[in-house]
């Protein structure tokens, strides 16, 4: 009796191990996917981190005010960062990407920062949404609903804990939902939204002649090369590199000159610059170019100085100690040479673009006077290289392209891109009198002279009807970004995001 006892299975060991005997492999393999998806799910994936924060507890991210910013299951953090992981799947086909998950955990923490704020400014300020309102609005949620009427039998099918985080969750929707009142009556100006419909009452239509800076003739470039010639002499020299001490520097420049090591041999053993591989050899470069390589002028003049084949002394970089030989003579620049005037041309599109506009400028006022001494049509004619024309308007002042009115990228005119942020624009645009030339404007990569041509009233009923609509457009457009600014600034906030969050993530910052 004793043996059978000591042998009697309990019934849930029985049944494992009747499926085990029943099909060992598939037990053993069930098994085995089994732990791999727990071990995925608890310590891979950003859920698994979640509920290891949790069961760990404080998953606390900051205080706003001494209220505590929490991500706890079904909260507002919680909610928001669900969604924002749901968009993002979705977006990506279920890709994951590490540096995404961070940015969605933060945006989700500021989001929970900004409503722990409105609900603690409330708190502060005695409002507190009456019961019997939440009652209401809990009894209407549509979860609840059967038949088009409130269900108690569904309401009950909740457990007390799930009822009452829900309840709590549709306080805070009230208090919100108060606060974005009370802001908005505070914010919405009739005076500001007459304002903005005078501002677009007057439109202007507009002809424009347009000088391209990358117009800048050859003669021009000639003249500055012939004025910074330094800048563009050629020479084609090799280097060696060496970041050690200078002793060792100058004991390979002695093995070179005593015919003992090839320098092409040298540079491949002991340089660490980007020539070594090709034996030290720099190509041929124009000053300018080595300057990148050779910083300090007097080892530059001392390198251009070398004759062709001539080796130079040890000298000083900010990369290391460097040997120097020129492969042939230094070269002023040929200026018959397509390729060298192609250097050059882009030599002063990245370093002497003030000098091309300058140019530009000039072109475009003199343009300007012979519009206003003979007109717009006949500066054109008489123009010998006659610029590009362009057409467009009617449009209103619109500073930053604001939807509420016209708007410059609806006429489609390419020179115009980025002329809504530009102050020197508008001025030149809505200052100059009628048939009148502007004075230049410099826009990207072209200088303007603008010529309106006729100037409209707006009728009355789209100015009122802007300013009746501007409070609405202001609040949809900046009262959120505002309110967030605030918060995230605010001396109240306790921002511990990336402590707690390379914490639950066992993640070193």
């Amino acid at each position: 009796m004793a043996a059978r006892g000591k042998n009697k299975p309990t019934q849930g060991d029985s049944e494992m191990a009747r499926r085990f005997k029943s099909n060992p492999f598939v037990f053993i393999g069930t098994f085995f996917i089994l732990v791999i998806v727990v071990v995925a799910f608890v310590f891979v994936t950003p859920a698994g981190a979640i509920f290891g924060g949790i069961m760990g507890g404080d998953l606390v991210f900051g205080y706003y005010d001494r209220a505590p910013i929490s991500f706890a299951p079904g909260n507002f953090f919680a909610q928001h960062y669900e969604m924002l992981s749901r968009h993002w799947q979705a977006m990506l086909g279920g890709q994951h990407l590490p540096w995404l998950e961070h940015q969605i955990w933060r945006e989700s923490f500021e989001a929970a920062a900004v409503h722990t704020a409105i609900l603690r400014t409330m708190e502060r300020a005695g409002y507190e949404p009456p019961a019997r309102v939440v009652d209401r609005e809990v009894a209407g949620l549509p979860m609840f609903q059967e038949n088009g009427r409130f269900s108690l039998a569904l309401y009950r099918q909740l457990d007390e804990s799930r009822r009452l985080a829900l309840w709590r969750q549709v306080q805070d929707d009230i208090v919100r939902a108060r606060f974005r009142a009370d802001i908005d009556g505070l914010l919405v100006s009739s005076a500001e939204g007459e304002f903005m419909g005078r501002m677009a009452s007057t439109e202007r239509s507009f002809e424009m002649a347009v000088f391209s800076v990358d117009a800048f003739p050859d003669s021009e470039h000639e003249t500055y090369v012939r004025a910074n010639p330094e800048l563009f002499r050629t020479a084609h020299l090799s280097m060696i590199t060496i970041r050690g001490h200078e002793r060792e520097a100058r004991r390979i420049l002695a093995s070179i000159n005593e015919g003992e090591l090839a320098f092409e041999d040298a540079a491949r053993t002991y340089s660490v610059d980007a020539f070594a591989d090709r034996g030290g050899d720099m190509g041929p470069r124009m000053a300018h170019e080595l300057r990148f390589d050779l910083p300090d002028s007097a080892v530059l003049d001392a390198a251009l100085a070398l004759g062709a084949g001539e080796l130079g002394d040890v000298m000083r970089t900010p990369a290391g100690w460097v040997i120097i030989r020129a492969e042939d003579d230094a070269q002023e620049a040929d200026l018959e040479d397509p390729l060298v005037m192609g250097r050059v041309r882009a030599y002063m599109r990245s370093f002497a673009r003030g000098i091309m506009e300058d140019w530009a400028i000039v072109q475009a006022e003199s343009f300007a006077a012979q519009v206003n001494e003979l007109g717009f049509e006949e500066a054109f004619a008489a123009k010998a290289d006659v610029p590009e024309r362009r057409s467009f308007g009617p449009v209103p002042i619109n500073f930053g392209n604001v939807d509420l009115f016209g708007t410059l990228g609806a006429h489609g005119v390419g020179e115009l891109g980025g002329s809504d942020t530009n102050e020197h624009f508008w001025n030149a645009a809505f200052a100059t009198p009628l048939n009148t030339a502007s004075a230049p404007v410099v826009q990207g990569g072209n200088v303007l002279v603008f010529f309106p041509i006729e100037e409209t009233e707006a009728d009355s009923a789209d100015t009122e009807r802007l300013a009746a609509d501007f409070g609405g457009f202001w609040l949809a457009n900046t009262t959120d970004a505002v309110l967030h600014r605030h918060v995230m600034n605010s001396p109240r906030l306790d921002d511990r995001f990336m402590e707690t969050y390379f914490r639950i993530f066992s993640v070193s910052p």
